[in-house]
């Protein structure tokens, strides 16, 4: 708007004569208005994927507290809270053995909301769209959390007009900038919904460890692409199968994955 405006002089009329210009000749894209009932469902989704940070950032302060003193690696994951018993013993320092202690009281209260967060959310999210939510959990390595995110983080996909638009939405793309032939770098980093972002390249990482073939597909994608690309490409192949199934009201076919 200030790069357009461009005048010395400004008021409101002028102002609402530019709006009205921009919004006559469509090049002032109108946004879209997330329904008001479905609003704090999804604000639930975010503030359980803020909690699931928190927790991880404990596990990972132990993990390093472990190698500040040289002690041996876990036997177990602590991602499971029945491989915690006698963590803190294992350091000598009383003061260090009460920040683990804290360390493993806070992340047994974050798994118990978690899980509390995880049901509730389940039940709002059939009440919503039971099919959609069940039609995302057909693609391997999709559980519940992501087709969560993506169902309430998309809500309509009808509101993508093409497939381009709704991968641009999810940053599963970069802009490229060009001038003359040239490419110039890419731009618009941060414009889109991170969260589906974040969701899509979860999915790819799980794809290759739920299904047999994903990992000859990412072997295909890095012998032309590269490895440095290779799992961004593979999300961004996930985000479109997603466009298309929900558009279409399909289940997700592995053969149609691969010939894509």
């Amino acid at each position: 708007m200030k790069a357009i405006h461009g005048g010395k002089a400004k008021n409101d009329k002028i102002d609402s004569h530019k709006i009205a210009s921009l919004l006559r000749g469509g090049l002032l894209p109108q946004a879209y208005v997330y329904p008001a009932g479905m609003r704090s469902t999804r604000d639930l989704i975010r503030r359980r994927l803020h909690l699931v940070r928190q927790r991880g950032e404990l596990l990972a302060h132990i993990q390093n507290t472990r190698a500040q003193y040289t002690l041996p690696a876990f036997a177990r994951r602590l991602a499971y809270p029945a491989n915690r018993e006698g963590i803190s013993v294992q350091f000598a320092d009383p003061s260090v053995r009460k920040s683990i202690d804290v360390d493993l009281a806070l992340i047994d209260q974050y798994d118990t909301l978690i899980v509390d967060l995880e049901l509730t959310i389940v039940r709002e999210a059939k009440r919503h769209d039971a099919d959609a939510f069940h039609r995302l959990r057909s693609v391997p390595g999709i559980g519940k959390v992501l087709a969560l995110t993506i169902l309430y983080e998309i809500h309509d996909v009808t509101r993508f007009d093409r497939v381009q638009e709704f991968a641009s939405y999810a940053r599963l793309i970069k802009c490229a900038h060009q001038s003359a032939g040239k490419k110039l770098g890419t731009g618009g980093a941060k414009m889109g919904n991170v969260h589906l972002k974040w969701a899509f390249s979860e999915a790819a990482v799980l794809f290759l460890r739920h299904t047999k073939d994903g990992k000859k597909i990412l072997a295909g994608i890095e012998k032309k692409h590269g490895k440095g690309k290779a799992l961004s490409i593979l999300a961004h192949k996930i985000g479109r199968a997603v466009f298309y199934m929900l558009s279409r009201g399909t289940v997700f076919s592995m053969e149609k994955f691969r010939a894509a």
